[in-house]
């Protein structure tokens, strides 16, 4: 009785999982949730914190008439931690591969921060014919290094400092820069103690070599040819206080790129406006991926 109980307990664990993950051309595994039903929403997480970051997105969206999705990019949270592949290149294709093996057409794209650039490299490597929308939320694209033809961008020494402190105390960096990522002290900024624990604590699954190598690929990968693969409707959300991605050199500079691209600048918050403005981020998501089609019921 007891080994017929583990063996059905087992067999449900194992359909279970292989409804939650996704094998890539690589053999990496790639974690993901499916919630709701209806036209499709992928989202894609900044650096390293994983698919949980969506939490808030996830719940109202779904609950809206919205197949909401979200993956744990490789080497963050419950993904594979491979030694290598951490490159815009290889996550654009992972993205292919989650859209191809989901079998998902009409798709939403909503990113976030390097997000933003791995949907940049998925649109010129592998087109638009099964992408809608797509949504940029404090995206860091198109370059946020400082470069001869980029000269407002961030000096490398900044990133290098960051690999240091990365390399010498990982927890410890990532709870310093946790209230300036939220934007502690701002009007209208309200983010408990637990809340930003419980962020720091989701860039910590990340595989350490995942969390470097991303950070030199956010940091110097130049995605300014990238952008002119956009030929659907886009909409960008920028905080006016991102010191992460600073609006002039990030926002702004991908709508002028885009051409019918629509930015909207949200006052008074930072980069992590998908939770310290998620009521006003859920409602703008709605309006533009439902069309205003299916009516907003979210409390103002």
């Amino acid at each position: 009785m007891l080994e017929s109980t583990l063996r059905t307990t087992t067999l449900f664990t194992q359909r279970l999982s292989r409804r939650s993950l996704i094998e890539t051309q690589d053999g990496t595994i790639l974690f993901f949730q499916d919630w709701g039903a209806g036209k499709p929403v992928v989202f894609i997480h900044g650096w390293g914190v994983g698919a949980d970051m969506w939490e808030y997105q996830m719940t109202a969206l779904s609950s809206q008439g919205l197949r909401c999705i979200a993956y744990d990019r490789r080497g963050c949270g419950r993904s594979s931690q491979p030694g290598d592949g951490y490159d815009f290149d290889t996550f654009a294709d992972d993205l292919a591969t989650v859209i191809e093996q989901l079998d998902l057409h009409e798709v939403n794209l909503v990113s976030h921060s390097m997000g933003g650039g791995e949907v940049a490299r998925y649109l010129s490597r592998h087109g638009a014919n099964r992408i809608d929308r797509v949504v940029m939320i404090a995206t860091t694209t198109p370059l946020l290094l400082k470069t001869v033809d980029n000269p407002n961008g961030i000096d490398k020494q900044v990133f290098d400092q960051m690999v240091v402190e990365l390399n010498c105390d990982r927890p410890h960096y990532f709870a310093s820069i946790a209230p300036n990522f939220f934007g502690v002290g701002l009007p209208d900024c309200s983010v408990s103690p637990e809340m930003m624990q419980w962020l720091v604590e989701l860039a910590l699954r990340a595989s350490p070599k995942a969390s470097l190598d991303m950070l030199r690929t956010q940091s110097e990968t130049d995605l300014r040819a990238d952008i002119s693969a956009f030929t659907v409707p886009t909409l960008i959300i920028h905080g006016d206080t991102d010191s992460s991605a600073p609006l002039e050199l990030t926002g702004q500079k991908t709508a002028d790129a885009i051409p019918g691209s629509q930015l909207k600048v949200c006052e008074n918050a930072a980069h992590g406006l998908f939770i310290t403005h998620k009521e006003r981020l859920n409602r703008d998501l709605l309006r533009d991926l439902q069309e205003n089609k299916i009516p907003v019921i979210l409390e103002e």
